[in-house]
């Protein structure tokens, strides 16, 4: 497959020498532009430099001291000229180092294609050790991050012959690699390794392992890493770091467990890179059992792990409760010489609790950590979540003795008190808190106004609130959801919306219920163009709302007799992607129906009934009746037969409306499919449907003799009697 990379097309033709002035293709700029006088000045000393130097090398013309010019000259043109003027002196030779200097300048200041030219010309000319002089070229660019460079080097030395070795293609490899430049890169370098004869070792795999992991080619990956053999190549540790990691990536975990268990029997000789990046990996996919016999492998070859490996199997080993063996880690741990985070010493606190094992955890805190603030916190919500106030409140102290209790501690037991509703205890625990000098924040009066609302003291509630507005601190979504909820409840929609402006202002968002609440209010009290532009404020502050939302705006602008507004909020629905429920569509066709917007009726009781949802008997009659005043049945006439063969939402006023309405209209065939249902359901047709039945008395007396005389001819099909009826009126 032949790959198109622009930016590394060689130019056949070498640089022109005679052109001094266009040399450079871009240059650093400052970032403003200098005053014409400024830019002289520059000039004149950049000229002045270059004279200078040129008349230094007139009197010592060799290529070292050529070196030494180019190395003192930070201008890249003005160096550039100096290399040119040398370049046209009768009795100057150039060398592969004078080469490499100016070349690695060029290269290093963005100026890819000059370089090229250089590199081509010094190819050609063949100084001596310039293979070696190419080569230092391509590792300069490369531990100065400038691939592209290294790229039409190694590409130039491979169009001239020059004879390179796996390494050098192998260093340019993991430079794309590392630098994350993509696929065809790294393909483009690993074709001309092709070109050049060069077989891959097992290096030069790995890159390409890990370039197919990195662009989502999962499968060709697997099938190269199947294939190494054939290539005389065999897999090794940073074979299997590279596999098992891209696998994980990319959710494919059990595939990477397989992979881990031929390793395992494969017997490879695992480096300390591959430990520590993969047991942290398995330890969150929850593969516990492959992590321990990893790290029970390092220790075994006295390989150090890092702090993040302990840390992730020390989590692991507290989420699936095996404490005793996390316990042993964290020894392990510190006997090696390594200091535990926090977090390590609140999962194994949380594991203890999480089996009931409370007065463990204070020992284990007391022997480990007695004086570290996030451990005694998550051992004081451990305790408050199981109920256990009294040891909690007795933590809490232990830790104001030590100075140790922050603003956390604190609210954490004052938070369990408010949700309990205990706000007595719970203002007793703040002015504690206040007397050990700890500020209440966000926390602490979120929890306040949850407990007053819990309590159903929306007024104090309210107070809280401002108090907190006043202060410029925001509360949790929880306590707003609350506040709101209840000031709808007692009536106080005014606050509520002050509270959600409030909040939404703050960036802090509502639940789409609490919201709905507030809608519904609003909507009640007659404020639709309010509710409205409330759903606006809640889309920029991150509220979510449902179809619900809109059906109670809906429904405000019925009872506000604005129902040409419905499609404007049906067209909003729409653009944002939200489905209609039952109680929408029956709004919209019940608004249509009184309007008599028949074809608009027929059209979104269709739409519904095609999405499988059934309107309402109120609805269904309403529209029945309009479509049937106004002979237009046979628009519904689909999204009947759907309806009558999927549910029993038809009664037999419907029947019977539709039977009379559909005959009327000409659809008798299925005026008679009805009429048939209709009857198998036990169903009396009413006065107006027997009359379409049995035509006249006159008809009624015929067809009593018809079935005196001759009851064998009397028609048995039910709509051969419609058809018959309906004939004789």
């Amino acid at each position: 497959m032949a790959i198109k990379l622009s930016s590394l097309t060689i130019s056949n033709k070498i640089i022109k020498w005679v052109n001094l002035t266009s040399c450079i293709s871009s240059l650093s700029c400052a970032n403003t532009i200098p005053l014409s006088s400024e830019t002289d000045m520059i000039k004149s000393h950049q000229t002045t430099d270059y004279e200078a130097k040129i008349q230094s090398l007139r009197h010592n013309l060799s290529p070292d001291h050529l070196i030494r010019v180019l190395d003192n000259t930070n201008d890249l043109s003005s160096a550039f000229k100096i290399f040119k003027w040398v370049s046209i002196q009768k009795r100057f030779q150039h060398t592969a180092d004078t080469y490499c200097k100016m070349i690695l300048k060029l290269g290093l200041a963005g100026n890819v294609e000059e370089m090229e030219g250089l590199c081509q010309n010094m190819v050609k000319e063949r100084y001596p050790n310039v293979r070696e002089a190419l080569i230092s070229l391509v590792f300069s660019f490369v531990n100065h991050y400038r691939v592209n460079g290294a790229m039409r080097v190694l590409v130039n030395m491979n169009s001239g012959g020059f004879k390179l070795s796996v390494d050098v293609f192998n260093v340019v490899l993991g430079a794309i690699v590392e630098e994350k430049r993509g696929f065809a890169d790294f393909v483009f370098v690993y074709k001309e390794m092709v070109k050049a004869g060069i077989v891959p070792n097992v290096d030069t795999l790995n890159y390409l392992l890990e370039v197919l992991f990195e662009t989502n080619r999962i499968e060709s990956a697997l099938d190269q890493f199947r294939r190494m053999h054939k290539k005389g190549c065999c897999p090794n540790s940073r074979t299997f770091e590279i596999v098992i990691k891209g696998l994980i990536a990319n959710s494919r975990v059990d595939d990477s467990v397989s992979i881990l268990g031929e390793m395992f029997d494969l017997g490879i000789q695992l480096e300390l890179s591959f430990y520590t990046c993969i047991i942290p990996m398995l330890c969150r996919e929850n593969k516990l059992e492959e992590a321990i016999r990893l790290f029970k492998m390092m220790r075994a070859l006295d390989l150090m792990p890092d702090e993040l490996t302990y840390e992730e199997l020390i989590n692991c080993l507290c989420e699936n409760l095996r404490l005793d063996d996390a316990n042993d880690i964290l020894e392990d741990m510190i006997v090696i010489g390594l200091t535990p985070t926090d977090h390590v010493f609140v999962d194994i606190v949380r594991g203890l609790c999480e089996v009931g094992k409370f007065d463990e955890s204070v020992n284990f805190l007391e022997d480990k950590c007695g004086y570290v603030t996030s451990p005694h916190n998550a051992l004081l919500e451990c305790c408050c979540n199981a109920g256990k106030f009294v040891l909690a409140k007795c933590i809490l102290e232990k830790m104001a003795d030590r100075k140790i209790a922050d603003c956390d501690s604190w609210n954490i037991p004052i938070r369990w008190l408010c949700e309990n509703e205990e706000i007595r205890k719970a203002y007793e625990l703040l002015g504690r808190m206040v007397v050990s000098s700890v500020v209440p924040d966000c926390a602490t009066y979120s929890a306040f106004v949850l407990g007053k609302c819990k309590l159903c003291n929306y007024e104090d509630a309210l107070r809280v609130f401002h108090q907190v507005s006043a202060q410029s601190l925001v509360l949790d979504s929880i306590s707003y959801s609350k506040l709101v909820e209840g000031l709808c409840q007692v009536e106080k929609i005014t606050e509520a919306v002050e509270v959600f402006c409030c909040m939404s202002k703050n960036g802090c968002s509502l639940s789409s219920s609490s919201f709905n609440i507030l809608i519904y209010g609003l909507c009640v009290m007659r404020k639709v163009d309010k509710a409205i532009r409330l759903r606006s404020l809640a889309y920029s502050s991150g509220t979510s709302y449902t179809t619900s939302t809109y059906t109670k705006i809906m429904l405000g602008l019925v009872k506000l007799q604005r129902a040409k507004d419905l499609l404007v909020v049906l067209a909003q629905m729409l653009v944002e992607g939200c489905a209609l429920d039952v109680e929408a569509y029956c709004i919209l066709i019940q608004s249509m129906s009184e309007q008599n917007k028949l074809k608009d009726c027929a059209l979104f009781f269709n739409v519904m009934v095609k999405a499988g949802l059934v309107p309402d008997r109120e609805t269904m009659l309403s529209l029945l009746h309009g479509l049937a005043d106004g002979s237009q049945l046979n628009l519904v006439s689909s999204g009947i037969n759907k309806l009558v063969s999927d549910s029993e939402v038809l009664d037999s006023s419907m029947y019977n409306i539709l039977i009379n309405g559909l005959w009327k209209e000409g659809l008798t065939s299925q005026a008679s499919y009805l009429l048939d249902l209709m009857l198998g359901k036990g169903w009396v047709p009413d006065a107006t449907t027997h009359g379409l039945l049995v035509g006249s008395s006159v008809g009624e007396e015929i067809e009593s003799r018809r079935f005196a005389f001759d009851s064998s001819s009397f028609p048995d099909s039910v709509s051969d009697i419609l058809a018959e009826g309906l004939g004789n009126t």
